[in-house]
């Protein structure tokens, strides 16, 4: 026969007295638990079809149950309650699958055609304008603002407006005409 004995670190065997004991509630809900885990498993892999979700839906319930566990011990059926708690549990993440698939099916993937060379130039020439001057320009052609429309709403006066503008064209006028002698040397 082999004995065997708990040491601890330190070399000193266990004190009985030092040995932690479980109250009558912890035992009653061990014996509680290893009873009806298993039986909880099946019903749900059967609603789940995935095993290793039922077992961490029952125990997310059995965990509930713990917490809760001087009140429900007193329940007519305590078991009712673990499994309405398992049984929710594995419907909130359905629901939340379902969800999400819904969402992920409206999703559709868009074509959108590449932008033409004479966009990028125009994109790019923009770029190069200082930022009052690109304002201007945008709103002026591309928003189809009046100067007086820009003037109130930048707060300048519409000789400013009229001289952002000239400058901006000016300046675009230079810079797409380098992009056309570019494209055709290519």
């Amino acid at each position: 026969m082999l004995v065997t004995r708990d040491v601890r670190v330190g070399g000193r065997p266990p004190d009985p007295a030092e040995s932690t004991t479980s109250t009558p509630a912890e035992l009653v809900f061990d014996d509680f638990y290893h009873a009806h885990f298993r039986g909880l498993v099946v019903q749900l892999t059967a609603y789940t079809g995935d095993r290793g979700q039922a077992q961490d839906l029952v125990q997310e319930a059995f965990c509930r149950a713990y917490a809760r566990w001087d009140r429900i011990v007193g329940y007519e059926d305590p078991l009712a309650w673990v499994r309405r708690v398992a049984w929710n549990l594995g419907h909130n993440r359905w629901r939340r699958l379902r969800t999400a698939q819904t969402w992920l099916l409206r999703q559709r993937e868009t074509h959108v055609p590449e932008p033409s060379p004479d966009r990028v130039a125009l994109e790019s020439a923009l770029a190069t304008l200082p930022p009052k001057q690109r304002r201007a320009v945008v709103l002026h052609y591309l928003a189809d603002l009046t100067v007086a429309e820009i003037a109130a709403q930048e707060q300048v006066a519409e000789g400013t407006v009229k001289s952002w503008l000239h400058r901006g064209r000016a300046a675009l006028a230079t810079q797409l005409r380098d992009t056309n002698e570019e494209v055709r040397d290519v």
